[in-house]
C-alpha cells in the first residue's frame, strides 16, 4: 500500500479517441502526444521544467521510436527533465502510473509526468536481414496485424483466448456477452449527455494535420460504432462456435493521455479544487494460463485489493479494460458482482483501444465518475498481450 504517492484533481488529460485509419493516422503518436501535452500544460499554467522525471509509455513503434521518451519530454517543453520509456501492451498506463507512485514513495523525485501515446494506424512493418534464409529472404513483421494476429508463445490470436476463457468457465453466451455490449455502449452515451458534459470534465482536443497547409481539431472520440440488440444479434461469432462478434469486441484506435503523479503537497498546489484529494493506494499484477488472457484482470485485481487491505465490497467504482465482452462477465462472475454495474460512462470494449493510453483513460475516467460521487475507492484492472494484468486502486476524498 502507498501513502506517499497522489494524482491533483484535473491534474490529467485525455485526448480523443479515433478509430485506426481515422483523422489521427498520419500522425507520429510521440510528437503528437508531446504537442498535445504542452498545450494541455500551457492552458494550465504549468511550467513543463518543473518535472523532475517523464514516465514516457508506448507499445507501437514510430518514427525516432529510439530517442521517444527524452525527446518527448524536451518537445512538450521539459528539455532538462530525464525520462524513460515503457511499453507493457495494453497495461503501459497502469505501469506508467504505478513506476511514479513507486519512486515517489521512495523519493527518488517528487513531480513526475506520465504521457501515454499510441497509434494503431499505419504500424510499422520490421524487416530484418536474414542471409542464411532461402535465396537470402529476409524475416519480416507487421507490429499491429501480426501481433493481434499471434500470441508467439500462446500461439493464438488474441481473439481465442478470449473464447479458451469462454469455454473453461462454460456458462458464457453470445447472448450475454451481446448484453454487455449493449449496455456499455448505453454506459458510453450517458458521457454524451448535456453535450458531452462528462467528457469535457477530463477531455482535451488534440490538433492534427490534415495537409501541408491545413490543420484540424479533433475534440470527441472518432469512429464510435453504433449499437443495438438487434444489431448485435445479427452479427455473426468471428470464430466459428465462439460467442464474440465484432459488436462485442474493442477495435483499434489512436490516441494519448497526460498524468501528474506528486507528493500530497504538490497535489494541492496543482489540483483545480484544493478540497479534492486523490492518492493512489496499491498496484496489483497476473499472468493469466496460457492463451486464457481475458482471465488476467481478476487476479491482478484481487493483488491490488489484497495490498490496500480491501474488499471488493469496498470499492465505489470499477473500471477495467475490456477487449472483449468475456472479460467483464468472468470478472463479475469471479467476484460475484453485477456485470452491469461497472464501466459507467464508457470502456475500451466501445471507445477503442490505443493500447499505450488505454489504461490511462480509464483511470482518469474513474477518478471524475468518483468525485460526483463524493469519494470513495476506485479500482482499475484490465488484461494486456501474454495473459498479463494489472489493477490500480486509487482513493477519492472529496
Amino acid at each position: 500500500m502507498y501513502e506517499k504517492a497522489f494524482i491533483p484533481y484535473r491534474g490529467y488529460f485525455s485526448s480523443p479517441f479515433s478509430r485506426w485509419q481515422g483523422s489521427l493516422a498520419n500522425e507520429n503518436a510521440i510528437t503528437l502526444s508531446a504537442a498535445t501535452a504542452k498545450r494541455w500544460l500551457a492552458e494550465k499554467k504549468i511550467d513543463p521544467g518543473i518535472f523532475d522525471y517523464l514516465v514516457f509509455g508506448k507499445t507501437i513503434g514510430q518514427p525516432c521510436t529510439f530517442y521517444a521518451s527524452p525527446w518527448a519530454a524536451a518537445m512538450m517543453g521539459a528539455e532538462r527533465t530525464s525520462a524513460v520509456h515503457i511499453s507493457q501492451a495494453c497495461s503501459t498506463s497502469t505501469t506508467c502510473i504505478n513506476m511514479a507512485a513507486i519512486s515517489i514513495e521512495a523519493g527518488n523525485y517528487t513531480k513526475a509526468f506520465c504521457l501515454m501515446a499510441d497509434r494503431t494506424s499505419n504500424g510499422p512493418h520490421t524487416v530484418w536481414p536474414n542471409p542464411a534464409g532461402p535465396g537470402g529472404q529476409v524475416i519480416s513483421e507487421d507490429w499491429v496485424m501480426d501481433h493481434f494476429g499471434k500470441d508467439p508463445w500462446g500461439g493464438t490470436a488474441m481473439i481465442q483466448t478470449a473464447e479458451n476463457v469462454v469455454k473453461k468457465a462454460g456458462n458464457i453466451s453470445k447472448e450475454q456477452c451481446d448484453e454487455v455490449a449493449l449496455k456499455r455502449y448505453e454506459q458510453y452515451m450517458e458521457g454524451l449527455q448535456n453535450d458531452r458534459e462528462f467528457q469535457k470534465r477530463y477531455m482535451f482536443p488534440i490538433e492534427f494535420r490534415i495537409s501541408k497547409k491545413e490543420t484540424g481539431v479533433l475534440e470527441s472520440d472518432e469512429g464510435i460504432a453504433p449499437t443495438s440488440k438487434e444489431g448485435l444479434a445479427r452479427l455473426k461469432p468471428v470464430i466459428p462456435d465462439g460467442v464474440h462478434t465484432f459488436g462485442s469486441q474493442t477495435h483499434p484506435a489512436d490516441g494519448n493521455c497526460g498524468v501528474i503523479v506528486t507528493t500530497r503537497e504538490q497535489a494541492k498546489e496543482y489540483s483545480a479544487d484544493k478540497n479534492i484529494e486523490i492518492q493512489v493506494i496499491s498496484y496489483g499484477y497476473s499472468r493469466a494460463p496460457k492463451a486464457h488472457m481475458s482471465m488476467a484482470p481478476a487476479p491482478a485485481a484481487k493483488m491490488a485489493l489484497e495490498k490496500a487491505g480491501l474488499g471488493i465490497q469496498d470499492i465505489a467504482v470499477i473500471k477495467t479494460h475490456n477487449p472483449f465482452a468475456a472479460n467483464d462477465i468472468y470478472m463479475a462472475n469471479e467476484f460475484g458482482i453485477d456485470v452491469m454495474t461497472f464501466n459507467n460512462y464508457g470502456s475500451p470494449l466501445v471507445f477503442g483501444h490505443p493500447q499505450g493510453p488505454t489504461a490511462g483513460r480509464c483511470i482518469i475516467e474513474m477518478i471524475e465518475e468518483l468525485v460526483l460521487r463524493g469519494g470513495g475507492y476506485g479500482l482499475f484492472t484490465g488484461c494486456a498481450a501474454g495473459d498479463t494484468g494489472a489493477a490500480l486502486i486509487v482513493k477519492v476524498s472529496a
